[in-house]
């Protein structure tokens, strides 16, 4: 896994490109089709709101989590300077950087697991942003790429998450999931990265799978790293770079239901 250096390096990086991404494009008129309800002004304040509001965490080592208001509740504006959005996201961005490398990787703050670090927020910024990118790129248009180290760094994060008790929001759910022999083999095509998610025994229990030859899986999942991470976040795949899912295809997409949904948005 990266460091806290490398990941506050990239929080800054994929804000300049999603910024890259979105000069001359109206933020009023522009809708994101993979966020419903929302126009790219509103994505790009949830974006900077969502930088804001982890900077916050860490700066004052909160104990508990924060109010959303900032991330979530964000009202139509008839009208928003491109320029001035996209200054604030610059802004935002390179404060939150700031603030994590002044904390250090060991300082204790809140994350949704106990014994959380400011590493924690690095990283979870990091792949924020860079998911976030591909949510504009599908609104205006732009071409999505996203490196292989970074693409896998991501997906390894999810994958974490998905056997994180604290992360569910219902564990009765999670449980519906579980049966004798049943697990999920996800493995990418560009890279010697895999993962397994073994579904047979009282938890879910989530492993690297790197070079592994899996045989016997109820689900199994092959694509691009970039297409794996869309897919597991819900997002529209990047044209000619789709991930391909073969077995239990409704284990697979309830898998993904239940873990991931505090990270659809």
């Amino acid at each position: 896994m990266r460091g806290l250096e490398h990941h506050c390096v990239e929080i800054i990086a994929q804000t300049d490109l999603l910024r890259e991404q979105v000069k001359g494009v109206d933020p009023v008129t522009t809708p994101v089709p993979s966020c419903p309800g929302w126009n790219l002004g509103q994505l790009l304040r949830h974006v900077g709101g969502t930088h804001r509001w982890a900077e916050t965490v860490v700066r004052t080592r909160t104990t508990g989590p924060l109010p959303h208001t900032q991330v979530d509740d964000l009202p139509f504006l008839a009208q928003e300077d491109p320029d001035e959005l996209g200054s604030w996201l610059a802004e935002g961005a390179v404060r939150l950087a700031g603030t994590l490398r002044a904390a250090g990787p060991r300082a204790r703050v809140w994350t949704v697991a106990p014994g959380g670090t400011p590493a924690f927020w690095a990283r979870r910024m990091a792949h924020e942003t860079a998911v976030h990118r591909a949510d504009a790129a599908s609104a205006t248009g732009a071409e999505y790429t996203l490196a292989v180290d970074a693409a896998t760094d991501a997906v390894d994060e999810w994958m974490g998450f998905s056997a994180l008790p604290q992360a569910f929001e219902s564990q009765k759910k999670m449980r519906e999931l579980l049966g004798p022999g049943r697990g999920l083999s996800v493995r990418a095509t560009d890279a010697a990265a895999g993962w397994l998610v073994d579904l047979g025994g009282d938890a879910v229990v989530c492993r690297r799978a790197d070079g592994e030859e899996v045989t016997g899986a109820t689900a199994t999942v092959r694509g691009p790293l970039t297409a794996l991470l869309l897919l597991l976040y819900r997002r529209p795949p990047v044209p000619g770079a789709e991930a391909v899912v073969s077995g239990d295809v409704r284990l697979f997409d309830s898998w993904v239901e239940r873990a991931g949904f505090w990270l659809r948005r």
